[in-house]
């Protein structure tokens, strides 16, 4: 593995979650294998999780890590080509991908869609921008259209609360909120989702279907009750139109669960990358319920992190 972007970077996801289980047993038995070496956050958007997760992640291995905050920390990027930087930008990505490469052995970067250019976000020009001019290793800590270490922790966290020998039915359901967000983490989560063993639809209202390229053959109901019925988990998000690109179309009845969703549905499980609006995105009696994944998936993303960047490294033996 040389960069980490996304569910096709790896051969099998079953397989990585048990590699993943396994290195759970035992979080710091290669601290040696990141000796000497050096991990780089690139931050060009807010962060929590990623950024502490991910920080843990590398020192486990035992990792120098630095972080940056782009436009804060450093220089605003330049990223168009042949461009005559008279304006506000005062560091070229290509300077500042090469030079962030002499310092660190593998790079992590954490990058927004601007909603504003379908192409543009969905060419992931932001990303693909800093991976053609670094010379080591380039993770995605989010990306325009993906989010595969978030991903990757939430089918871990599906495993880890599943025994059964049948299928566990998997729904991702869209969520309210009060401004447009990114279909990263959708789209990630379908994608991950329609290469596990996993039986998985998609529930949101009209207007708001997500790309095909991500959600590929899975059923996508614009009625979240009838999704949600015989529901083993369901993972709530929201996202803005992939169709009309960015805009938040007028949405009919209501998509939030609270405790009439628990009584009848007792054994269901919820789900939510974080951050979450209370109470508009999820109801805090479902949030707050002995159902509630939230926080043993915020666990897991350390273990996601830590996974891919130890078969990066060993990569490089």
């Amino acid at each position: 593995m040389k960069n980490f972007t996304s569910v096709h970077d790896i051969s099998n996801p079953e397989i990585l979650v048990q590699e993943a289980l396994e290195l759970k047993k035992n979080l710091y038995g290669f601290s040696d294998l990141g000796k000497n070496k050096t991990l780089g956050l690139v931050f060009l958007n807010p962060s929590l999780r990623t950024r502490m997760s991910s920080q843990k992640a590398g020192m486990n291995l035992g990792m120098q890590v630095q972080v940056i905050n782009a436009g804060q920390d450093a220089w605003n990027w330049e990223f168009a080509e042949n461009a005559v930087m008279n304006g506000t930008t005062v560091e070229h990505i290509k300077d500042a991908a090469k030079v962030l490469s002499e310092y660190c052995d593998v790079i992590g970067l954490r990058c927004f869609p601007g909603l504003k250019d379908r192409d543009e976000d969905y060419n992931e020009f932001v990303l693909n921008s800093f991976i053609k001019y670094a010379t080591v290793p380039v993770i995605s800590l989010e990306s325009a259209t993906r989010h595969p270490l978030q991903s990757f922790a939430d089918l871990i966290t599906i495993r880890e609360n599943w025994n059964k020998p049948q299928k566990p039915n998997v729904v991702l359901s869209w969520a309210p909120h009060i401004k447009a967000l990114p279909q990263a983490v959708g789209n990630s989560f379908a994608e991950w989702m329609n290469a596990a063993d996993v039986d998985f639809c998609i529930a949101n209202p009209e207007g708001y279907d997500l790309s095909k390229e991500f959600t590929g053959a899975a059923k996508v109901y614009h009625n979240q009750e009838e999704a949600l019925q015989n529901a083993d988990f369901v993972y709530f998000k929201n996202w803005s139109s992939f169709e009309n690109y960015g805009a938040l179309p007028e949405v009919k009845g209501d998509w939030l669960l609270g405790e009439d969703f628990l009584k009848t549905n007792p054994e269901t499980k919820f789900m939510h990358c974080l951050p979450v609006r209370r109470n508009l995105e999820m109801s805090d009696a479902v949030l707050d319920s002995s159902n509630s994944l939230i926080y043993q998936q915020a666990n897991n993303r350390t273990l996601s992190a830590q996974l891919i960047i130890k078969k990066i490294l060993e990569n490089s033996l």
